[in-house]
C-alpha cells in the first residue's frame, strides 16, 4: 500500500515530467520524497543506481528520467538516444528488481506506436507495424522499457507499470530550436513575433500532420493517479483523446499569445510531417476513473507564463 508516508524516488526529476509528478505529490502532502541531482548520481552509471537504490530502498520508483528531443534531434542522433534511454532504464528497472523494490512506473511515449497505426490508438495496437524512422531508435528503447517491465512482472511477480503519454508540455519544457517538441517550438516562435524579432510562422511540414497533447500538470495527476490504483494492464495510456492539426494548435496559441494580431503563415517542406496523425484511446484510464482536467487554452496561458519567467532568468 502507497501513502504519504511510504518513501518515494522520482528520477528526472529536474525535467518537464519529473519536476511536475514532484510538484503534484508535495501539492497532496507527499513529504518522504528522493531525487538527486544528475551531477550527484548519473543514471547511466550501473554501479552508482544499484547502490543509490540499495543504501535507500524507496517504496515507488516513478522513471522520468529520459533523453527526449524534437524530430530533428531524434533523427540525427539516433545512437545517443537508444544507447541512453536503454541504459538509464535498465538500471533503474533491474535496480529495483535486485533491491526488492516491487512497485514503479515507467514514462513510455505514444511513439512507441506503429506509424500508420489504426486511430485512436489503443494499448494493444504496440508492434503491430512499422514505426515512424524519423525516431525509431529512441521508440525502440522505449518499447524495451515496456517489454522489461511486463518481463519482469511474468517472471519475478513485480508490479512494474507503464504510463504511456501523448505529448506533453508545460513548465520546465525544452524550448531549443532543434532539439524540441513541436508544442514548446510554436510557443517560442508565437513569443517572437509577439516581440517583433520576427514576422511570419515558419511551420515545418505542411502543417497537416494531427498531433494530441497533454499538459504536464495533468499527466503527473494521472502518474500519481495510478500509483495508488491496481490495475491489471501493465500499459496505460494517458492523453485528451482530442487531437488537432499541427496548424490549428499554432492559432490557437497566437489566439492565447498574441490575440489581436493576425498570424500569418509559412511552410518549409524540406522538413519532415512525421507521423501523420496520433491520438490515443484513453478509454482504459477512463475506466479506472481517470480523465484530463485542464483546458488547453488554460494549459497554454500556464505554459507561456512559466515560459517568460524563464526568458527573464
Amino acid at each position: 500500500m502507497i501513502d504519504q508516508k511510504s518513501k518515494i524516488y522520482i528520477a528526472g526529476h529536474k525535467g518537464l515530467v519529473g519536476s511536475a509528478i514532484l510538484r503534484k505529490l508535495k501539492s497532496l502532502g507527499y513529504k518522504n520524497l528522493i531525487y538527486k541531482e544528475k551531477s550527484k548520481l548519473n543514471l547511466l552509471n550501473q554501479n552508482k543506481v544499484f547502490k543509490f537504490l540499495k543504501k535507500n530502498k524507496p517504496d515507488f520508483i516513478f522513471i522520468a528520467a529520459a533523453k527526449v528531443g524534437g524530430i530533428i534531434a531524434n533523427d540525427r542522433y539516433k545512437a545517443d538516444f537508444i544507447y541512453q534511454n536503454l541504459t538509464i532504464q535498465n538500471n533503474l528497472i533491474h535496480g529495483a528488481f535486485l533491491n526488492n523494490i516491487k512497485n514503479l512506473i515507467f514514462l513510455g511515449s505514444s511513439c512507441v506506436y506503429p506509424k500508420f497505426c489504426k486511430q485512436p490508438i489503443k494499448e494493444k495496437y504496440l508492434l503491430q507495424g512499422e514505426l515512424e524512422k524519423t525516431n525509431d531508435a529512441y521508440a525502440l528503447a522505449k518499447i524495451a522499457g515496456v517489454k522489461m517491465c511486463e518481463s519482469y512482472n511474468m517472471q519475478y511477480g513485480t508490479n512494474f507499470r507503464c504510463i504511456m503519454p501523448t505529448n506533453s508540455f508545460g513548465p520546465n519544457d525544452n524550448y531549443d530550436s532543434l532539439n524540441s517538441h513541436f508544442f514548446p517550438a510554436l510557443i517560442k516562435k508565437i513569443h517572437e513575433i509577439k516581440n517583433g524579432k520576427k514576422k511570419n510562422l515558419i511551420l515545418w511540414g505542411n502543417g497537416s500532420a494531427k498531433r494530441e497533447v497533454v499538459y504536464v500538470d495533468d499527466l503527473a495527476d494521472a502518474c500519481v493517479f495510478f500509483m495508488k490504483k491496481k490495475t491489471r494492464e501493465i500499459i496505460i495510456n494517458i492523453g485528451t483523446g482530442k487531437d488537432y492539426s499541427v496548424k490549428s494548435y499554432a492559432k490557437i496559441i497566437s489566439q492565447v499569445i498574441i490575440p489581436k494580431k493576425k498570424l500569418k503563415i509559412n511552410f518549409d517542406k524540406s522538413k519532415p510531417n512525421g507521423t501523420p496523425r496520433k491520438v490515443l484511446d484513453v478509454s482504459l484510464a477512463s475506466k479506472y476513473g481517470w480523465r484530463s482536467k485542464i483546458k488547453l487554452e488554460e494549459a497554454i496561458k500556464l505554459t507561456y507564463e512559466n515560459f517568460k519567467l524563464g526568458k527573464k532568468k
